[in-house]
């Protein structure tokens, strides 16, 4: 096949994208026509949650958050690899040598996440005193 007879395969994700940026100006362009034009201190001013800015916005966070983010980051890795490897376990013959290393492997890294979200549980990772 050649490239001229390929072209009208990719037409609809063209037309996606077009109508992808096309949405992004037309956004902007009506909020510049139709928004309010108001100025001043207050509306320029820093505004959290309802809540007036105190202090500075380079303050130290415990690493605590870090470390707690760093947990849901892993487990959320942990559920991405999940989904492939159940459509590709399904797929196997059942009882075959092939399903049962497909088996160990996926408990083998399920078996060391747990051990490391007990290792942090003790370590007190997830206490906020």
């Amino acid at each position: 096949m050649t490239l001229a007879s390929q072209l009208p395969l990719y037409l609809p994700i063209a037309i996606l994208i077009l109508m992808a940026v096309g949405f992004g100006v037309f956004n902007i362009i009506a909020s510049q026509l139709l928004g309010p034009r108001a100025s001043g201190k207050t509306k320029m001013s820093t505004y959290e949650s309802g809540m007036n800015p105190i202090g500075t916005a380079r303050g130290r966070f415990n690493v605590r958050f870090y470390i707690l983010a760093m947990t849901f980051l892993v487990f959320d890795v942990e559920i991405i690899f999940l989904y492939p490897w159940a459509v590709d376990f399904a797929a196997l013959e059942p009882g075959s040598a092939e399903s049962g290393l497909f088996l160990g492997r996926i408990l083998f890294f399920l078996l060391m996440s747990i051990v490391a979200y007990v290792y942090a549980w003790k370590k007190g990772v997830f206490r906020w005193d």
